[in-house]
């Protein structure tokens, strides 16, 4: 079987994403999660989500851009998905990766146009800022934290902490301590030992340990995982100490656990699932095959119609 770090290596290969993109059935199966191409191809799937209670984050596919006139359309791609969920009445906020905003090319043109979305969006629709590799993570704590005490009264932005990376307990209390909105995930990304946790137990204790402060002391915490045991530490948690279920949200992915979605939002929990779309899904498709073995397989029962 394909180990996650293959997949995780196969990710980053031109030749292998130019084979998948022009193969009919790995096109198909990509479609299990990845919302579509276009943006308007999203409209019926998330108010399909939003008709079960449950709310959505969308991303616009696309990092590791180095070239001005890519960094020019994403930008203008994404200031038309803010409009189109004005417009379209979604209940939908959302997510951004920097290197889709220039942070290869220029760091100022990326926080100029990263405060062009945050005013675009204005208060009453919430941008988060995705997190990607370890070698992107100081630059973006460090420009997060520059565009939130610059952003114009009233509008908010939020980040990730990866519970793999081993910096991340010391990232998350500069955080609470700030008052950010943090979604907490275990990671994604393929990274040196000396950097992140490698084994599930390592990453899984990382994440218990990040846990409990933000949920007690962070704004509105977003708990991103399909960890039934990860989320029955948070039901806990929040039992244990009182906490009201509309003081944090549970996160999932797009086409990954969609019956555990559907039971929280059920049981009365907040629940908003990561919604990407675009033609640059390849990368961001083989990170969630090599995150589990499961997904694989159920890409492959998605694909045959099972």
């Amino acid at each position: 079987m394909l180990t996650r770090a293959l997949l995780l290596r196969l990710a980053n290969s031109r030749r292998v994403e130019s084979f998948v993109r022009n193969n009919a059935w790995t096109v198909r199966t990509s479609r299990r999660f990845v919302a579509g191409e276009r943006l308007e191809e999203v409209a019926a799937p998330v108010r399909e989500l939003n008709t079960r209670g449950i709310s959505v984050t969308l991303a616009h596919l696309g990092e590791s851009i180095t070239s001005a006139d890519e960094v020019r359309a994403v930008v203008d791609a994404h200031l038309a998905l803010i409009q189109f969920i004005r417009v379209e009445g979604l209940a939908a906020n959302v997510s951004v990766k920097l290197t889709a905003l220039g942070l290869d090319v220029d760091e100022e043109l990326c926080y100029r146009n990263m405060a062009r979305l945050l005013q675009a969006a204005g208060p009453d629709l919430f941008v988060r800022i995705d997190m990607e590799g370890s070698a992107y993570t100081q630059r973006t704590l460090g420009l997060f934290e520059r565009v939130r005490e610059e952003a114009p009264g009233g509008v908010d932005v939020g980040v990730v902490i990866q519970a793999y990376l081993r910096r991340s307990e010391a990232d998350l209390a500069r955080l609470i301590e700030m008052g950010a909105r943090v979604r907490l995930c275990k990671g994604a990304y393929d990274e040196l030992p000396a950097v992140a946790f490698r084994t599930r137990a390592e990453v899984d204790a990382s994440y218990l340990r990040l846990l409990e402060p933000l949920m007690l002391r962070g704004d509105y915490p977003a708990i991103a995982t399909h960890d039934l045991r990860m989320i029955e530490a948070a039901k806990a948690i929040a039992e244990r100490n009182g906490l009201s279920r509309d003081l944090f949200e549970f996160q999932m992915l797009f086409g990954v656990r969609r019956d555990l979605q559907a039971r929280l939002a059920a049981e009365g929990y907040r629940m908003r699932v990561y919604t990407p779309f675009g033609d640059r899904w390849f990368p961001y498709f083989m990170r969630r095959l090599a995150e589990r073995p499961a997904n694989l397989w159920f890409a492959i029962r998605g694909a045959l119609g099972s």
